[in-house]
């Protein structure tokens, strides 16, 4: 019988490795404790990305995480080394939340499970900080799975403590709008063509949009869509002839804002940045498999929730992956200065993500 403590003690062991530059020496510890411990087929592709399968069958299911974080705060870093604490069950760090707790739940889940008569995964990829680089680099050199349960946080959104499962989330588009016009000595307005009063025609335009909406298994979901940013002009006597507009789009499945209605203006230029997908499950009967292994696993009633964050669901789904989102972390905790996880939810998330991999298939 495996132990809070023996899931526990990866998950600080995965937390201890610094992993906001470089996910090497983290990728090898995982790569390493899975030759160690279980008798599964491990690689490690050109990018980073760690990917473990066992047994076999018509179908796949894949316990999904990353193990990069975000650069950790002062007080979570001591010299090159990461501090890690434990204080009345929960642990502190970067990357206890966001997402090496959940990894190290997914890690125990594969080498313990018996799977169902279908093919076990354990994927973690790198980079998903930075818009899913390993994620999409995976994708692009072939990777494909059936099924897929996403560790990132699904706790405490029906109610404190309960882990959910969330069957959709957002993504995001950020675009920029570039206006021109043509610059002039500000005392002679008519010889130029003012770019921020163009920008500005174009801000009317994005501010008219209906914020995009739409239902997944009986979820309402809405979406945004906001300017955020403006900057343009050289100088208080010279009529801009730039102007940039950033605005920041929450997307949800299936349904976009119409930005592309900006160059309907003269000298409007609309530019995609960053297109992070939103992720749908398309599978009700698998929704409800997890939710069950949610629900034995714990006290709590979990359900079936939304949630606001874009993961690597998203770029999974875009390519035909079924997947829900279900991990320990909760509301406000990823990417915080006192970044934490409970240790017994790290313990629930090991039974749920097992129990999901034995009812499979």
């Amino acid at each position: 019988m495996h132990t809070t403590a023996d899931v526990g003690e990866l998950a600080r062991s995965l937390v201890s490795v610094p992993s906001h530059e470089d996910e090497t020496e983290v990728g090898d510890a995982i790569e390493d404790w899975l030759r160690a411990n279980t008798d599964a087929d491990v690689t490690r592709d050109e990018s980073g990305n760690v990917i473990a399968r066992r047994g076999s069958g018509e179908t796949s299911l894949a316990l999904v995480g990353h193990h990069d974080v975000v650069p950790p705060a002062e007080r979570q870093i001591d010299g090159d080394e990461y501090v890690v604490e434990e204080c009345d069950g929960r642990l502190y760090g970067r990357g206890t939340a966001d997402m090496k707790g959940a990894v190290a739940a997914s890690m125990c889940a594969f080498r313990d499970a018996t799977p169902g008569g279908s093919e076990l995964l354990f994927v973690s990829f790198v980079g998903e900080e930075q818009g899913g680089i390993g994620a999409r680099a995976a994708l692009d050199s072939g990777f494909d799975v059936d099924y897929a349960v996403v560790g990132e946080g699904s706790t405490g959104y029906s109610a404190p403590g309960v882990t959910d499962v969330a069957v959709a989330h957002k993504g995001r588009r950020g675009s920029t709008l570039v206006a021109r016009g043509e610059a002039a000595h500000a005392s002679e307005v008519e010889s130029g063509t003012n770019a921020v009063y163009r920008a500005c025609d174009a801000v009317d335009v994005v501010r008219g949009f209906a914020f995009p909406e739409t239902e997944v298994l009986g979820h309402w979901m809405e979406g945004s869509v906001a300017v955020t940013e403006i900057e343009g002009g050289t100088a208080w006597n010279v009529i801009p002839d730039r102007c940039e507009v950033t605005v920041d789009e929450r997307t949800v499945p299936g349904v976009r804002a119409p930005l592309e209605r900006v160059e309907e203006i003269a000298g409007v230029e609309w530019r995609v940045d960053q297109d992070l997908p939103p992720m749908a499950c398309d599978d009700a009967a698998f929704a409800d498999l997890v939710l069950d292994a949610a629900a034995e696993a714990q006290n709590g009633a979990p359900e079936h929730v939304v949630k606001p964050h874009a993961t690597d669901a998203g770029w999974l789904a875009d390519t035909g992956t079924t997947c829900v989102v279900c991990g320990a972390a909760e509301p406000g905790e990823a990417h915080t200065k006192g970044e934490s996880v409970s240790l017994a939810v790290v313990e629930r998330c090991y039974r749920i993500y097992r129990g999901v991999a034995e009812r499979f298939g």
